[in-house]
């Protein structure tokens, strides 16, 4: 029991190991997970609602959207931005390798008859066919990969684009990095049942890393058949910082926002995004 205390309170090096398809591809946690997509009242695993609708009509304005453009959601989930998107005519591709989300959104775009093309992959490896005008990725998702991950993804973006083509994405900040502390607890069922449909113990070790500007919430679930880790990275951001992972992707960042329905950026906030250009 020493061991396993200790292993599980054990401090990993940053980005360590990536668990990230083990949390949206388990048959439990992924229904989990699509329910709080689909909460608009919630911004959980997505935006809310009124948001997205804000936020969506701020893109086609920002990026003169029409039935011309080209528009690929990496991570697209089960298509909240998508649908939007295809609604006001784009021609839009979403890809995500949680089946279950993907498999909503084919539903819900064919029950509207909107030709939206969906890919069932991890974006990691995607390698686009085509060539696109813009390329989102909403909800900070970016902070959830390491910096080689990070560089791999940029090289992708790069070669999907049409020259001058854009990339909207938001990050966390170096504000919200102050705000997070170090802890430790466990409960029976934690987080009400979200890691499992039978009893088990969950514990969620939060580490800090100062100097790497990352924080690692670490979940690590107890059933009677198995024990089971999964790390949550994210990495924090200062507009200098980003600013200089788009640059050695070769991109030219045109502007900063508080957020992706562009409000105008704000240094103390928890969030902002970032809108970068092909040259």
């Amino acid at each position: 029991m020493f061991k396993e205390l200790e292993d599980i309170n054990k401090r990993p090096e940053p980005f360590e190991t990536y668990t990230a398809r083990d949390l949206w591809t388990d048959e439990h946690t992924s229904r989990k997970m699509l329910a709080f997509h689909l909460d608009g009242d919630v911004s959980v695993a997505s935006r809310k609602t009124d948001f997205m609708d804000r936020s969506v009509a701020w893109i086609v304005s920002r990026f003169a959207i029409s039935q011309d453009t080209s528009v690929a959601d990496f991570g697209c989930g089960p298509g909240l931005y998508t649908i939007r998107l295809a609604r006001r005519c784009a021609k839009v591709t979403g890809i995500d390798f949680s089946e279950r989300s993907i498999r909503y959104a084919r539903e819900q775009a064919a029950s509207e008859g909107l030709s939206i093309r969906y890919l069932q992959q991890d974006y990691l490896e995607y390698e686009a066919e085509d060539r696109f005008d813009l390329i989102l990725m909403i909800m900070c998702d970016f902070c959830a990969l390491s910096k080689p991950q990070r560089r791999g993804l940029l090289d992708r973006f790069y070669r999907s684009l049409t020259p001058g083509g854009h990339v909207l994405l938001d990050v966390y900040s170096a504000a919200a990095f102050e705000q997070r502390d170090e802890t430790a607890r466990y409960a029976l069922n934690l987080l009400d049942g979200f890691w499992s449909p039978e009893r088990y113990y969950g514990f969620l070790n939060t580490f800090k890393y100062e100097r790497e500007k990352v924080v690692l919430d670490k979940y690590t679930i107890v059933e009677p058949a198995r024990l089971w880790t999964v790390y949550n990275w994210l990495q924090y951001f200062d507009p200098d910082a980003i600013r200089k992972e788009f640059a050695e992707g070769g991109f030219e960042v045109d502007a900063f926002y508080a957020d992706v329905a562009g409000r105008p950026f704000d240094p103390g906030a928890d969030e902002f995004a970032v809108v970068a250009r092909k040259p």
